[in-house]
Parts: C-alpha cells; sequence; structure tokens
C-alpha cells in the first residue's frame, strides 16, 4: 500500500515545492482535484507535473454533480466533464477520477407507486456508469464512485451502496474507492466492510474521525489496513482531510510515520504471538541424569 497526498494538502508555495516537499518525506503520490484544475486549467496541469518526481494517481471530483438531475442537460454536462477529467487520469496513468454522484436530497420527482426516487436515481446511475465506464476503459484508468456519509449524500453511503451500482453496470472500469472517515459513520464495522467489497476497492482515502490528519482521533486505521492487505489491496491511501496545528507541515510529517507505522502493525494483526519455549538455567538434578542448559546428559 502506498501513501499520497492531497495537492492541497501540501507545504509550499508552489506546485514544485509542493512536489519537493512531497518527495523529501517519502509520499509517493498526489491526488489532484477539479478545484485545483478546472476544466480550461487542465493543460496547465499536464505541464505543472510533465517532469514531477512524485507522480499523480488520482483525480478527485467534478466541476459540477448534475448527474442525477431531471434536467438532460446538466445531466449531459456532468458526464461531459467527467469524460475530461478522466482523459487526464489516462494521460498521467493515475487510478481514475473519484465522483460522489450527487450531493444532498434526491433531485428527481417520486413517482410512487410507480417507482421511487432513489430507485429512478440508481436506474439513471447505472447506465450512467456504463458509458463513464466505457470512456475510462478507453483512457486505461477508472471511474471510481465514492460513498459519502448521511449528512452529505442520501444515496450512497455504505460500501455495499456503491457495490450495488458496480455490479449492476457490470462494467470493469467502474469501481469504488473507499473513506475511512466517511466509513466510520456509515458502516457498523469497517473492516468487514472492506473485505466484503474486496477486489471493487481500487483507491482509499484517509481521514480521521476528526476529519483531520490520521493519528489526531480514535479510527483503527490498523484493523482497516489490515483487511487492505487482506483483500490484495496495494493501491494509493490518499488524504483527504483537514491539517492540525499551527505548522501544516510538521503535522503532516508526524502523521505520515503514525500511517506508516499502522501499515507494519497491519501486517501482523490478528496474529497469535510466539511463545518461546523457557531455557532452564544451572544444573538440575534428576533421577537418570542432570537437566542442564535444558539438555538432558545421561550418565553413563
Amino acid at each position: 500500500m502506498k501513501i499520497a497526498l492531497q495537492l492541497g494538502l501540501l507545504p509550499g508555495e508552489s506546485v514544485a515545492d509542493k512536489i519537493g516537499w512531497a518527495a523529501d518525506h517519502g509520499v509517493e503520490g498526489i491526488e489532484i482535484s477539479a478545484w485545483n484544475y478546472k476544466v480550461d486549467q487542465i493543460p496547465q496541469a499536464k505541464k505543472d507535473f510533465e517532469k514531477s518526481s512524485v507522480p499523480v494517481v488520482s483525480i478527485c471530483g467534478n466541476p459540477s454533480f448534475d448527474f442525477l438531475d431531471p434536467d438532460p442537460k446538466k445531466r449531459r454536462n456532468s458526464i461531459d466533464e467527467s469524460k475530461k477529467y478522466l482523459e487526464l487520469a489516462g494521460h498521467f496513468r493515475a487510478v481514475g477520477q473519484i465522483v460522489p454522484p450527487i450531493f444532498g436530497a434526491p433531485r428527481i420527482n417520486d413517482l410512487s407507486p410507480v417507482k421511487d426516487a432513489v430507485t429512478l436515481e440508481k436506474e439513471l446511475l447505472v447506465e450512467i456508469c456504463k458509458e463513464l465506464g466505457d470512456f475510462a476503459g478507453k483512457q486505461k484508468t477508472l471511474f471510481l464512485l465514492e460513498p459519502l456519509n448521511r449528512y452529505e449524500q442520501h444515496l450512497l453511503r455504505k460500501q455495499s451502496d456503491g457495490l450495488e451500482i458496480i455490479r449492476r453496470c457490470k462494467n470493469p472500469h467502474v469501481a469504488l474507492i473507499s473513506d475511512f472517515f466517511h466509513m466510520h459513520i456509515e458502516e457498523t464495522h469497517t473492516p468487514q466492510a472492506l473485505l466484503k467489497a474486496a477486489k471493487n476497492v481500487r483507491h482509499i482515502h484517509l481521514a480521521d474521525n476528526t476529519r483531520l490528519e490520521p493519528g489526531t482521533g480514535d479510527i483503527d486505521f490498523v484493523a482497516g489496513f489490515a483487511a487492505l492487505l487482506k483483500i490484495g489491496f496495494k493501491g494509493y491511501m490518499a488524504y483527504e482531510c483537514g491539517v492540525s496545528g499551527e505548522d501544516k507541515g510538521k503535522s503532516l510529517a508526524k502523521s505520515l510515520q503514525y500511517v506508516r507505522d499502522c501499515i507494519e502493525k497491519a501486517k501482523t494483526y490478528g496474529q497469535k504471538p510466539k511463545i518461546e519455549p523457557p531455557v532452564l538455567k544451572g544444573p538440575i538434578p534428576g533421577r537418570k541424569g542432570i537437566l542442564k542448559n535444558s539438555r538432558v546428559l545421561a550418565k553413563r
């Protein structure tokens, strides 16, 4: 598993400064966003990272989130914007573009008793994922669905909600991003949710329950990372969080070490400790011999 940081979290005045900090602190990837680079700034993104020593590994978000709007023009606009970022992800050979398909409540009218709003949204999202999955495949990247928590999204909240759409669209280029912060709110057992999602998990977002950097709260990252190791996850885990303290660089460096320590602990998580047999010292009289230094020396 590899650690990435979002561009906006990295200390430095310029993109070059941020890349330098990441390289100096062993960060293995950078996640950029549609807010860092708007559609008309995509050429600049390519230029900024053309010779970067730390690769762009994912793109977060989209300029608009009208994928499930009742207005077909708005839906088409969000889909077309997404394709531009999927193309950029392909350019960088990144994992993919991360997209929560909607924020807030449903926008589509409830047509019960024929179909309720959520049923309609899911059917629409499946068709959109088929289109964007096909496009992502041509770019050799992924369209990544992100479940959020109940305070941000009504549709995809648990990992199982994302899995339902992925399985229904049957497109190998549509996958799941799992966010530890959102899972801490919605899942009853984060490691089990990851185990059930298995190979569909292709990217990770990291934040503690404080929504600050890992190590500032009480999320059990060791157990979560152990589940990721068990499903064979070898991808990137990108920080998506705030950073505590006045010295952001110092806080980030401390958190990076904390996450690395958690990864190491996860490798032996759940294993029973080996109990070494006691070593007996000094001669101990025996019936037929003397037990010395745990060896029986038979009398002759």
